[in-house]
């Protein structure tokens, strides 16, 4: 109901893979997993929003996979926010907290945590050699939004000029809401981040 998107990732000589932001239709997620062979070995939630985390349940159920979260994003994860808890029954607690600079490996790849707190305390964003899944920090043209409880305009302006967009341009942008971008085309054209 939110269009979050949801980003299975797996290495192609292992079919080892972790899925990212579960939005809202396990069902729907788990089919596709079992129906590419998939080893599922992480859940990783970028924030504790409803709109992330809303499948988490039944994919840590169908998998029996630990789930991932920033620390300082567990008391949101409790409270999920925009006054639709009541769709949710209760999350499975996180397994293991990230870090910045942690690694994220599964397979043959490997995914850097970089904390881009803003959109809330303890969002992240996972780093690979071409990629960055930007979670609800930065969109195609805009960036998330602050207004909800532990928001911080500055901060999130922060994390995406000193953190993101010192990657290279080349990177592609998976964010969690909308079409993927390149950091490039962001540094050029997004009006929060364009100087």
């Amino acid at each position: 109901m939110f269009a979050t998107n949801c980003y299975l990732v797996y290495c192609p000589q292992t079919a080892e893979g972790i899925v990212i932001d579960p939005g809202a239709d396990g069902k729907l997620i788990t089919s596709r997993i079992k129906g590419m062979g998939i080893k599922l070995k992480y859940l990783i939630n970028t924030h504790g929003h409803i709109d992330h985390i809303g499948a988490n349940g039944n994919i840590k159920e169908d998998f029996k996979i630990p789930i991932l979260l920033a620390e300082k994003d567990l008391q949101i994860y409790h409270k999920p926010g925009f006054g639709l808890s009541f769709v949710l029954k209760k999350q499975p607690e996180p397994d293991w907290f990230l870090s910045d600079g942690d690694e994220v490996k599964f397979g043959e790849l490997l995914l850097k945590v970089v904390a881009t707190p803003g959109h809330t305390p303890g969002g992240i964003s996972l780093v690979g050699e071409n990629e960055v899944f930007s979670g609800d920090t930065l969109f195609a043209g805009s960036i998330g939004r602050t207004d909800l409880p532990g928001g911080s305009h500055s901060t999130l302006l922060t994390s995406i000029k000193k953190k993101l967009m010192k990657l290279p341009g080349r990177i592609t942008v998976y964010p969690g809401h909308g079409p993927t971008t390149t950091l490039a085309e962001e540094a050029e054209s997004n009006p929060f981040i364009a100087t």
